[in-house]
């Protein structure tokens, strides 16, 4: 039988793990007739089957305000206590109403039950659970014991009461072993694995003529090795990492293009990796400028591309971040048939590699050796056509929709008794 389905997160717009893993659950759940709704404060999705709540978006204003005052203190004012009941009471009844107007019948938290940026929110969506004991399956991408800022803070006991709640309504999903393993032993719950996925039973759309200049609107020769980092520029990416495979394959018509801007935390990164690149003699490009989430043009007139536009005119992926909760950039290489090189790290040694991927690896650094198998992968194309398939394969067997649309049916099951 069909159900209304209600997705709960701070933000559903972007191209963040949560939104995008989201959006994927949804098209598995639509396969079985279920119709997803979404709850946040920011929404992309459509306006007929959303409700937005600008006060749950982790950057409003009153959540900063409070924000402010939990973190890195050991002790908070009582008003700082009030504020939070405020707010709490406030999305605990927007969260009846969403759940009245669409007639949910199971409710899928993502992620804002694990990583506390909107503490109200988390403790809004526990009792909310607790008080109408509605079916839930909550999704956890990353939680707060894995960030530093979490460490020291003044609110241990609505961490403990709410990031994640143990309710005999809710079921646990992590992506990841090392997090089913501390969720048990932090918090007694057990839970069930389901990795970040794509739809490797439909292989992407070829590049359309929209994309096809791709190349040249970024500055590259049709004979130019265009070797894609993509991700954000933030420091547990890597990247220098990427300059320093560059660097090595002594080549000029390598490009490094990296497709996102610097975050927050990554402005004096980038400035570091621009004078690496420099001293390094590293062709570097950030394009975030020209890459968007739709395609569109700018103020200037020039197309915005999206990152699968990239994709499709890669040569080849560098990968080599230090620490991810997945990875999925990798999935999204091996999915447009694209060699990468990755950095071993620990949730890519446990969970990705045992599963016989034909990737290049590294540990923590690049050498000469790594950068000679990559330049006989740039030049011998029928040996990069074998590892790609390869890893099409094997992706499609391990990390494909059907990987969530059988352990969500199970779940919904054990939740409804059908």
């Amino acid at each position: 039988m069909s159900k209304n389905i209600g997705f709960i997160s701070t933000r559903f717009a972007g191209q963040d793990g949560v939104s995008l893993e989201s959006a994927k659950w949804a098209e598995v759940l639509w396969e079985d007739r279920h119709v997803s709704y979404w709850y946040s404060g920011e929404s992309d999705r459509d306006p007929d089957i959303s409700f937005v709540v600008p006060e749950a978006y982790f950057g409003f204003s009153e959540n900063q305000w409070i924000n402010d005052r939990i973190w890195g203190a050991g002790q908070r004012d009582r008003f700082v206590s009030e504020r939070i009941r405020a707010l709490v009471d406030y999305l605990k009844s927007s969260l009846y109403r969403f759940v009245d107007k669409f007639s949910i019948d199971i409710l899928i938290p993502q992620n804002c039950l694990a990583i506390p940026m909107h503490l109200p929110l988390g403790i809004a969506v526990t009792e909310f659970l607790s008080e109408t004991g509605i079916p839930a399956i909550a999704h956890h991408h990353d939680f707060f014991w894995e960030r530093t800022r979490f460490s020291v803070n003044s609110v241990p006991e609505y961490l403990d009461m709410a990031f994640p709640p143990k309710l005999p309504n809710m079921r646990d999903v992590v992506i990841n072993q090392e997090a089913q393993e501390q969720l048990a032993l932090r918090k007694g719950s057990s839970s069930l694995v389901i990795p970040n996925v794509f739809d490797f039973d439909n292989p992407p759309d070829q590049s359309d003529s929209y994309a096809s200049d791709v190349r040249s609107e970024l500055g590259l020769a049709e004979d130019d090795f265009f070797i894609l980092q993509p991700t954000r520029v933030v420091p547990r990416k890597g990247i220098e990492q990427a300059i320093k495979l560059v660097s090595l394959l002594k080549d000029p018509k390598c490009k490094l293009v990296i497709s996102h801007e610097a975050g927050d935390e990554g402005y004096e990164y980038l400035g570091m990796l621009e004078q690496l690149a420099k001293e390094e003699k590293v062709d570097m490009r950030v394009v975030a400028h020209r890459v968007g989430e739709v395609r569109q043009r700018d103020s200037e007139g020039r197309k915005i591309y999206t990152l699968w536009d990239l994709y499709h005119h890669a040569d080849f992926v560098t990968y080599p971040s230090t620490y991810e909760g997945f990875g999925n950039a990798l999935l999204e290489a091996i999915y447009f048939r694209k060699p990468v090189l990755i950095n071993r790290y620990s949730i890519f040694v446990r969970d990705i590699e045992p599963k016989g991927f034909r990737l290049l690896t590294m540990d923590g650094f690049v050498t000469p050796s790594i950068a000679k198998r990559v330049e006989q992968i740039l030049h011998d194309s029928k040996l990069r056509q074998e590892i790609v398939n390869h890893n099409y394969e094997v992706a499609r067997q391990f990390y494909s929709y059907s990987t969530v649309r059988g352990n969500l049916r199970a779940f919904i099951a054990s939740l409804t008794g059908y």
